[in-house]
């Protein structure tokens, strides 16, 4: 068999050439719009893939828990909060009626909401406990409305927060309001007492004066009825004159007198104590201090107190027989008789008044209680008791200074004062004072 011939093609007709060029010009146009497409498109998906990364990267961080939920009340996504919270992972709870992962008294709860979700937009502040493997987890819900772009409804958003940090986070609100109101307090007291401190200084220079001139006389007044006395008992040594000298009583009077000084000498010193008072008061030096026996100086305070008030005043003492201190003992007796003179007040119209001391020597601190046998502080009373001018005595009984120069006196000693009602009844007053010389 002879092998097939070929038949060569026509030539192409120069009109034909300018058909095909154009073909593939087109072809070559379409290709690069293509490429151009192709390109774009791969842009786009890079870009939707990043915001899908960023959105899942945000949903994660949450700390609240998310649901999506459907038209048909199912669950259409979650976040990781959630997925932590019931233990298992989101893809298992997609397709899952939202309302079965609350515990039962909540799903009409839920059903509801989303019914009314459809006409408000938006539901806020709702409480909802989710159904947990670990048990109850309540939940503070906000609800959105879900819409597509024609404004159709689709479905709902619940962000619920759990319960337990925003009890916390009242807490620490409550905290910091307390605490700027305790600061806010403290300023204000500052001023008060700066401004008083003010005035008290001025009283007390106004008093200085004439009180110095009181003391001095009672010194000179006392030197001169020593020798009046003397020049007395020479008198009737010679002249004894017996019915003038009986008729006058001038024996009980000569008797009488050094105790009448001596009277007018003490009260001299301690209204000089009360005026000193005042000027520590107001002023911020530190004053002088000296080694002394502490339970010396108890005595001494109870004894100067009730030697004109109330002799009938029985102390039972409780410690060591010497405690021997640093300290300034002017400034510690007045805070002794300050109390002191409470105890005998509270106890007025008693039959047998009580004052229990106690001494208790600690490591470096030594702790001073005195308790009165009275009706104890009344509870309205006991936040006041160390401001200035705050008395429960009857007018001309008190100042309302002795508790608020006390607390000042304790404090400018680095110690501390006290005040608490006894179980047993009464008032106890707790002093405690820097011993380093105190034992275990």
């Amino acid at each position: 068999m002879a092998p097939p011939t070929s038949t060569p093609l026509p030539p192409v007709p120069a009109s034909g050439e300018a058909v095909w060029l154009e073909v593939i010009r087109k072809m070559d146009e379409t290709y690069a719009d293509l490429v151009g497409h192709q390109v774009e498109l791969e842009k786009k998906n890079h870009a939707l893939e990043e915001a899908r990364a960023f959105i899942d990267d945000v949903m994660g961080a949450m700390t609240d828990v998310m649901i999506v939920i459907g038209p048909r009340g199912h669950v259409r996504q979650v976040n990781r909060a959630l997925e932590q919270a019931m233990g298992g992972e989101g893809q298992d709870l997609i397709d899952h009626p939202a309302a079965q992962l609350f515990e039962p008294a909540c799903r009409t709860s839920l059903q509801d909401m989303l019914t009314q979700l459809k006409a408000r937009g938006r539901i806020e502040d709702k409480s909802l406990t989710l159904q947990t493997p670990a048990g109850a987890f309540e939940l503070a819900v906000n609800l959105s409305a879900l819409t597509d772009r024609r404004g159709r409804h689709t479905g709902a958003v619940l962000v619920g927060r759990p319960v337990g940090e925003l009890k916390q986070a009242y807490a620490d609100l409550a905290e910091a309001h307390q605490e700027l109101k305790g600061a806010q307090d403290r300023l204000v007291h500052s001023e008060k007492m700066a401004s008083l401190g003010r005035l008290v200084a001025g009283v007390a220079h106004e008093i200085n004066n004439p009180m110095s001139f009181v003391y001095g006389n009672v010194h000179t007044l006392h030197r001169y009825g020593e020798r009046l006395l003397a020049y007395l008992e020479a008198v009737h040594a010679a002249n004894p004159a017996p019915e003038a000298r009986k008729s006058l009583k001038i024996d009980a009077l000569l008797a009488d007198m050094p105790a009448v000084l001596d009277a007018i000498k003490e009260g001299a010193e301690r209204t000089r104590d009360i005026v000193e008072s005042l000027r520590r008061y107001a002023s911020e030096k530190v004053q002088t201090r000296e080694e002394f026996d502490l339970v010396s100086l108890i005595y001494t305070s109870i004894r100067w107190v009730t030697k004109g008030d109330n002799p009938q005043l029985e102390t039972r003492y409780e410690g060591p027989e010497h405690c021997v201190i640093e300290a300034h003992s002017g400034a510690i007796q007045q805070v002794l008789m300050n109390i002191v003179q409470n105890a005998i007040d509270a106890q007025i119209g008693q039959e047998k008044p009580l004052l229990d001391v106690t001494l208790e020597e600690r490591t470096n601190s030594i702790v001073l209680r005195l308790r009165d046998h009275g009706p104890g502080i009344a509870e309205g009373d006991r936040r006041k008791l160390f401001d200035p001018f705050f008395t429960t005595k009857p007018v001309g009984r008190g100042t309302g200074l002795g508790l608020s120069i006390s607390a000042q006196i304790m404090e400018a000693h680095d110690g501390s004062i006290a005040a608490q009602n006894d179980p047993r009844g009464g008032a106890v007053f707790t002093l405690t004072l820097p011993h380093p010389g105190g034992t275990p």
